[in-house]
């Protein structure tokens, strides 16, 4: 299997991080064609997943080394002790410098893989963004983005019930936004944590390819 075009950011003998282009499933799974995971193990062969990014996001993955720490980040990431930041260029123009938007998200069953906001059974869920950048000539605005919690399709439902859905979601999104771009906009661009074993502080960032 190629694994030419595998980026590592990261790696020591408890974890690795690497970068998922857009296009590429986290594990295996219903697209043919090897997942990261696949590739990843082609180079760590005692990597394990702890987290995932959906298939069209791109950017920082974290894979534990053995078992033992995939209980042991696995751990990190349920405490939220895991920081993520991601990068997105959203549908208008965003007035607010800063906010946090704050929905409750369960999965829409009869429209899998989607997700909706319930206030009544709905998982709390809220994320943080602040302004980057207007972007007028395309309508559009460039957000930062800190989830706060890690509901699945938290940011693309968030900022779609916000009112400013991120380009090129083909889930979310009408056709203006679905068209707005190749590729759905938001990539995963700096993940950081206190490592278990050294007690160092680990931040690793990825450039924003768009």
């Amino acid at each position: 299997m190629p694994v030419s075009d595998l980026i590592v950011h990261y790696h020591d003998a408890q974890c690795v991080i690497v970068e998922k282009p857009s296009g590429r499933l986290s594990v295996p799974g219903r697209v043919p064609g090897p997942s990261l995971t696949d590739q990843v193990q082609t180079v760590f062969a005692d990597a394990r997943v702890v987290h995932r990014l959906d298939e069209s996001t791109s950017g920082l993955m974290l894979f534990a080394r053995g078992e033992a720490m995939a209980g042991v980040f696995g751990r990190l990431f349920e405490r939220r002790e895991v920081n993520k930041r991601y990068e997105a260029i959203v549908h208008g123009q965003v007035e607010a410098a800063d906010g946090v938007l704050d929905w409750p998200l369960i999965r829409d069953w009869p429209n899998r893989p989607r997700q909706k906001v319930c206030f009544e059974t709905g998982k709390a869920s809220q994320t943080h963004y602040t302004r980057l950048a207007l972007l007028p000539e395309h309508n559009a605005t460039r957000l930062s983005l800190v989830p706060l919690t890690g509901r699945t399709h938290q940011l693309r439902v968030h900022l779609m019930q916000f009112g400013h859905p991120i380009l090129g979601d083909r889930l979310y999104g009408d056709d203006t936004v679905r068209d707005a771009a190749p590729r759905l906009l938001l990539h995963a661009c700096e993940l950081g944590f206190v490592h278990p074993v050294s007690g160092e502080d680990i931040t690793v960032t990825s450039p924003v390819p768009f």
